[in-house]
């Protein structure tokens, strides 16, 4: 509560509404700022700070695969709080699941999109190999379930309040957006008319969305009593949550399950700043959709004036 208290009245912001919701017995046990503390910290500092006044709730599950699980499937059903954005800033390659956690996990987002709610996830922070020494490229999860919404990341400059350029995030394959083709799922309806990259198995592509993740230009967090300048697609996750919460409050209504929408009415309407410069490793931007930033940055705006006009249905 300190660390939030010192954040928002530094600028000069309202100081969050945090509920937290313990899920299996499990509680915050706070350590130091390159712990989880950090992660969570990230997550609450930006969401809030981009939608201010949106009531935040955090779900502290034990650290394991079915505590995370336990985690998702709670605040998506969770009468109480009715979240209708999760943002989530863990994940890791897919070739470390299970099919079985794998299925659990995509079963438990396609019930949030099925109940309006989207699910913000981080593409991964290690490039198109996403970590694996193997030499072949690799998808993040649960970024890659068809029905989350995955996170990629620019680098971003500016020159005072407008934006100079932005290009796809790589500083080197440990520093670099998460990007490419599930082996896992297949392509979902809304991307069959994409040209996804050439490879061995098609399947769904990710990114679909990006946003500033290069920790040189990156968020002001406050974790643990120490202000930190943190970067990575967990912080892409969170401002567009923030960004929905935003939008859902303009619209009076959930946008929910995004993706569908994306790939068809809100193509062409401006809703993204398309990223065309640079590579994850094993794929290269360019116009349109791509495996590093997806449709690109968000255009708040554009993509409120383009939801407002309407669409096919969200989920």
């Amino acid at each position: 509560p300190a660390d939030l208290k010192t954040y928002f009245t530094g600028l000069k912001l309202p100081v969050p509404t945090v509920k937290v919701v313990s899920v299996n017995g499990a509680h915050n046990q706070p350590t130091n700022a390159n712990s989880a503390d950090g992660e969570v910290l990230l997550d609450l500092e930006v969401a809030a700070a981009v939608a201010p006044k949106a009531p935040i709730v955090v779900y502290f599950a034990p650290n394991t695969s079915q505590g995370f699980l336990n985690a998702i499937t709670t605040a998506i059903h969770d009468k109480t709080n009715k979240p209708s954005v999760i943002s989530i800033g863990w994940g890791g390659p897919e070739s470390t699941w299970t099919a079985q956690s794998m299925d659990q996990f995509d079963q438990a987002f396609r019930a949030a999109a099925l109940l309006g709610i989207t699910v913000c996830c981080a593409a991964g922070d290690n490039g198109s190999a996403d970590g694996v020494a193997d030499g072949q490229p690799h998808a993040d999860f649960p970024a890659s379930s068809p029905f989350a919404l995955a996170c990629g990341g620019t680098k971003l400059a500016a020159n005072g309040q407008a934006i100079s350029s932005e290009v796809v995030w790589n500083e080197g394959s440990d520093s670099a957006t998460g990007g490419g083709l599930s082996a896992y799922f297949p392509v979902p309806a809304y991307q069959q008319s994409l040209k996804l990259p050439t490879a061995a198995q098609a399947g769904r592509g990710l990114p679909d969305v990006a946003a500033d993740a290069d920790p040189n230009t990156g968020y002001r967090v406050r974790v643990d009593g120490q202000n930190l300048v943190i970067g990575g697609t967990s912080a892409v996750a969170p401002l567009w949550a923030g960004l929905l919460a935003l939008l859902n409050q303009k619209l009076g209504k959930p946008v929910g399950f995004l993706n569908p929408l994306l790939y068809g009415s809100l193509v062409g309407k401006g809703m993204t700043r398309d990223i065309v410069s640079g590579t994850n490793g094993a794929y290269q931007a360019g116009p349109g959709w791509d495996a590093c930033t997806g449709w690109g940055s968000p255009v708040g705006t554009a993509l409120l004036a383009a939801l407002q006009g309407g669409g096919p249905p969200l989920a």
